[in-house]
């Protein structure tokens, strides 16, 4: 005996991740991911940058390295989120997204938010790297769920289910 889940599925357990990467939440995680590169690039070439020229010793070496640590960030971010978007418009296949992704680096490349020259970090950047660090919480755990195993489906436990199941089977239906 089949059930509307069977019917629907072909009896495979629904992928919410996957599915999430085809809807318009991911297409507002995408458009908001390029527009936080495209912001961090502005800030660093222009208002970023005379900042950082105010800056103590300290400080200065504190913003080379976040600087280096954010746009790194991004970068692997937007590698991840072009991959994907690639797959929906149906540019690359899954397979080939797969082998991609293997290039990718999603793990946290913290950043210190203590420590010697922190506090004289400009506010925007600070922002810049708080926002970037969200990012990549969401991506990373929508990246873990579309690559965990699909949980099985559970027994069915309801008798009367079970009877009809057994029914189906000893008269090939």
């Amino acid at each position: 005996m089949t059930d509307q889940f069977e019917t629907f599925t072909g009896g495979a357990p629904i992928s919410f991740a996957n599915r999430l990467i085809g809807s318009e939440s991911f297409n507002e995680l995408f458009r908001t991911g390029m527009a936080l590169v495209e912001e961090t690039a502005s800030y660093l070439d222009g208002p970023g940058r005379d900042a950082s020229r105010t800056l103590n010793r300290a400080g200065s070496l504190v913003y080379a390295t976040e600087s280096m640590r954010l746009t790194t960030r991004l970068m692997q971010l937007a590698s991840w989120l072009l991959l994907q978007r690639a797959v929906n418009e149906g540019e690359m296949t899954t397979a080939q997204a797969g082998q991609e992704k293997n290039k990718v680096n999603l793990a946290a490349l913290s950043s210190a938010t203590t420590g010697p020259g922190w506090e004289e970090l400009p506010n925007e950047l600070k922002d810049l790297i708080a926002r970037s660090v969200r990012l990549q919480t969401r991506v990373q755990q929508l990246d873990k769920a579309m690559s965990a195993e699909p949980m099985p489906r559970p027994a069915n436990t309801n008798p009367v289910n079970q009877q009809l199941d057994r029914l189906a089977a000893a008269f090939g239906a």
